[in-house]
């Protein structure tokens, strides 16, 4: 393989003919890592994110409301629930569980069916308006009632003895010798509440990350959005899971119609490698697909990926996969002003 100028290097494999590009691929993975940014030391914060002021305003009630963790009880701890909401959410945080799992907990301790739905709608109900009394009848508000109880319950017997190889979620140091394990640590000048903040954020932030996984992809896409309308390009925006005919799975944009494919777009953003990987093969596979029964240089539609984020520059042969199953065309937020310029979507450009 000849030598390339760094300036060469540095082209863009949209810039080129694609037989340029796999004459060099190695070359334009560069490029294309070289124009990679990752985004993901700032989150959106989406609805319902608690803030620590909210959250430590819910601890310490319940510190009030159970004289400092020495009376965990539902008798103390189911008022104060019901009146500041957010309270669950640092009850949930000092188990360390997620909605999900403690309603399997509590099902499984009471006989009372909690479905994994009911603990997310009433967590994202909490989340959502914090401060709001909950109403205290009805089957919603017995429900709550036999999770707090549980969680009582688990938080007065800590955590059991287990053999060598196995672990116990309660046994951590706010919770393994259950309430004086609580008490001991709130006690102790320890800022509790920020370590239950964090703790209910995830690790480093994960649940939150998790929660609003879709808003930062909205951002990629509403780019992509903006580039398009800019230039008056008739497109469709596909939704979740939505069936478009000839794709067992709809591709994220279609131009200018579902009816005439003639390019579609693939958006991701993404932090794994592993993620990542899914997109490239999916990638492939329309790929193939704009390919089938056509000669090879004439696909039935162009296949372009905009892309961000770190996973995307972890493995160059996965890279090279997406620039040839692409034919060259792809994008990132460095150079996503030039989608329309660099694809046939130009020919679809009124303004």
């Amino acid at each position: 393989m000849r030598n390339l100028p760094v300036t060469e290097m540095l082209k863009q494999p949209f810039e080129v003919p694609f037989p340029e590009v796999m004459a060099h691929p190695e070359s334009y993975v560069t490029a294309v890592f070289s124009s990679l940014v990752s985004e993901f030391l700032i989150m959106p914060k989406g609805e319902g994110f608690i803030d620590y002021e909210t959250f430590e305003a819910g601890y310490e009630k319940l510190k009030q409301a159970t004289s400092a963790f020495r009376r965990m009880t539902v008798v103390e701890i189911l008022p104060v629930a019901v009146n500041n909401p957010i309270t669950i959410i640092v009850l949930r945080s000092i188990l360390g569980f997620s909605p999900s799992e403690w309603a399997y907990v509590a099902s499984q301790r009471s006989g009372v069916e909690i479905t994994q739905g009911f603990a997310r709608s009433l967590d994202r109900r909490v989340r959502m308006r914090p401060t709001e009394p909950l109403k205290e009848q009805g089957v919603t508000y017995e429900r709550f009632k036999v999770l707090v109880e549980v969680a009582c319950h688990l938080l007065g017997e800590g955590a059991p003895a287990t053999d060598a190889t196995r672990l116990h979620r309660l046994a951590k140091a706010d919770t393994q010798s259950g309430i004086t394990s609580l008490r001991s640590l709130s006690g102790l000048g320890v800022p509790y509440a920020m370590l239950l903040y964090e703790r209910f954020l995830g690790r480093p932030f994960a649940g939150h990350r998790d929660s609003v996984s879709e808003l930062v992809g909205d951002n990629l896409e509403s780019v992509i959005e903006d580039v398009l309308s800019s230039a008056g390009v008739s497109y469709r925006k596909t939704k979740r899971a939505e069936r478009i005919p000839g794709f067992d799975q709809a591709p994220d944009f279609i131009i200018p119609s579902e009816f005439n494919p003639r390019a579609i777009i693939e958006a991701k953003v993404t932090e794994d490698d592993g993620t990542a990987r899914d997109k490239v093969t999916r990638i492939q596979h329309l790929g193939e697909l704009s390919l089938a029964g056509q000669p090879p240089d004439q696909p039935k539609f162009e296949v372009i990926a905009c892309i961000a984020g770190r996973g995307f520059g972890v493995r160059r042969e996965d890279m090279r996969k997406m620039l040839i199953a692409t034919r060259g065309k792809v994008f990132t937020l460095k150079n996503i002003n030039r989608l329309v310029d660099h694809t046939g979507i130009h020919a679809f450009r009124t303004k």
